[in-house]
């Protein structure tokens, strides 16, 4: 199914320009969307909870910040950019008695609203505009001239002008420049934590992670393993996200080419592909979203028991000795 790519030509400026908009939170979102709005002509405000940490940052460069309500109060376009598992207390606390008649409620990822855990009213528009890439790349990929390609949504259209609005935010944080990619609020949702749990970060973490233990397992030095399964790994992927697959294995020994085809199967096979529909059925059912905001009601237990094990793992520790010895690293 194709999609439809808009650019700068197909956003009209004047309708961001025209809003007084509220970025809630300030990480690494939040200071891009806030930034790169500011940037662009728009009038800015960060909403931040009473003592936040992001305060003097935001503040030096160059911000107004005020509480979340004070902001959510006075603007007419209220960007939510706090973390997944604090949206819908920051929501219900702070944003929805402000609400009013023809606001924009805008997100940079559905979870909330595709799994119902936030139900905003059928009075305003419900939008997104969420920049594929970290929060950093998207701000100085804007102060180099460039943008972070945008998936743009709308989940609810009270105005009648919800679409257009989106498009003008997507231009005002430099989606336009690269492209924005319209979609809809399940597809960005199941799509993004398919992605993050199968591939980019749960597969890939494993997949090293298991290199590297058969290797040592086998009695190679750590050392050794670790620049086979780890370091060059990011010389393989800048070389396909540079040009392609193709042009990876161009640039690689036949040898290596070789082993791909041969073994790449073996590791990703009809089990691998089996366990990524049930990932993604987990997904597209609920079961995930409960599981994770049960885990987070539960004070992150599950969570940050996985995060001590692979902080502690002994690949991170012969990477963290190798990174200290790089002369260009430091």
């Amino acid at each position: 199914m194709a999609v439809t790519i808009y650019y700068e030509q197909d956003c009209n400026p004047d309708i961001i320009k025209g809003k007084k908009i509220a970025i809630i939170g300030y990480g690494s979102q939040g200071h891009a969307h806030a930034l790169n709005l500011r940037d662009s002509g728009c009038d800015v405000r960060v909403g931040l909870r009473e003592g936040s940490a992001s305060r003097a940052a935001a503040e030096e460069a160059g911000l107004r910040v005020c509480d979340m309500a004070t902001a959510a109060e006075e603007a007419d376009l209220i960007m939510i950019l706090v973390p997944d598992e604090l949206q819908p207390a920051v929501y219900e606390k702070f944003i929805a008695p402000h609400l009013k008649p023809g606001d924009t409620l805008a997100f940079a990822h559905g979870f909330n609203v595709h799994y119902g855990y936030i139900t905003p009213p059928e009075d305003v528009d419900v939008i997104m505009c969420a920049p594929k890439g970290p929060g950093h790349i998207v701000r100085r990929q804007y102060t180099q001239g460039f943008g972070v390609p945008d998936l743009v949504c709308v989940a609810q259209d009270a105005s009648g002008t919800a679409w257009d609005t989106a498009l003008s935010y997507a231009w005002g944080v430099g989606g336009a420049r690269s492209g924005i990619i319209k979609c809809t609020f399940a597809q960005e949702t199941e799509e993004d934590l398919f992605g993050e749990q199968a591939v980019l970060c749960g597969g890939l973490v494993e997949l090293v992670k298991a290199g590297f233990e058969t290797l040592v397992e086998a009695g190679y030095p750590p050392e050794l393993a670790y620049f086979e399964c780890y370091h060059e790994m990011k010389m393989i992927v800048d070389l396909m996200y540079e040009r392609g697959i193709h042009f990876m294995n161009y640039s690689i020994s036949n040898t290596a080419e070789y082993g791909e085809y041969y073994a790449g199967p073996k590791v990703i096979n009809d089990e691998s592909r089996q366990a990524m529909r049930d990932i993604l059925a987990r997904i597209q059912d609920g079961t995930f979203a409960r599981e994770f905001v049960e885990d987070c009601n539960n004070g992150h237990a599950w969570l940050l028991k996985q995060r001590e094990a692979i902080n502690t793992h002994e690949i991170e520790k012969t990477g963290e000795r190798i990174r200290s010895m790089f002369s260009w690293d430091k």
